[in-house]
């Protein structure tokens, strides 16, 4: 049986600029379609909260904008928060202090389970996975305890929830669609 050969971020880099999103895991190519409104206001809404909260040493960034977990591993999070001294022009060269994906029929099992994986490996301090089809949204946060995610929220509709990883901020859900 022939080995299957794994794919580098050349290779990503190589990908057209058609509209889909593409990512690097495991070595292989994952294409995404855009995303649904629903989606794109959550992710708007989640920018806005986090940079009025965000330390002014930090950055809060959103896709498309590469993060690079490993050779085989480019990823690109709905909305992250970044040293920018780890960053250059093509991307973040290692782990976001805080990951977040908003959750797509197309997404939601990669998401939950293997871009989950990634950011643990990666050493990624805070990942949330915020649900838009849920009434009144859902939003789950896990956090890096000595080496593994655990989680710290579970949270939807009017919930609040205050997170301090990677700062201090407040969460709602129900907020995070207007």
């Amino acid at each position: 049986m022939a080995a299957v050969e794994m794919l580098t971020r050349e290779d990503l880099d190589a990908m057209p600029d058609d509209g889909n999103r593409y990512e690097l895991i495991d070595g292989e190519i994952v294409v995404s379609p855009s995303p649904r409104s629903r989606h794109q206001y959550a992710v708007v809404e989640l920018i806005y909260l986090l940079r009025a909260a965000c330390p002014d040493r930090l950055r809060v960034t959103t896709a498309p904008f590469d993060v690079v977990l490993s050779e085989f591993d480019v990823v690109q999070p709905d909305v992250l928060v970044l040293d920018p001294d780890e960053a250059d022009d093509r991307g973040l060269n290692g782990s976001p202090l805080l990951a977040v994906e908003v959750l797509s029929p197309t997404t939601r099992r990669r998401d939950l389970t293997v871009k989950k994986r990634l950011y643990e490996q990666a050493g990624v301090a805070a990942y949330w996975v915020v649900d838009v089809e849920t009434e009144g949204l859902a939003l789950t946060a896990w956090e890096l305890r000595e080496g593994r995610y655990e989680v710290v929220a579970a949270i939807a509709g009017d919930e609040e929830w205050i997170a301090t990883v990677p700062f201090e901020v407040t969460v709602v859900p129900s907020q995070l669609i207007r």
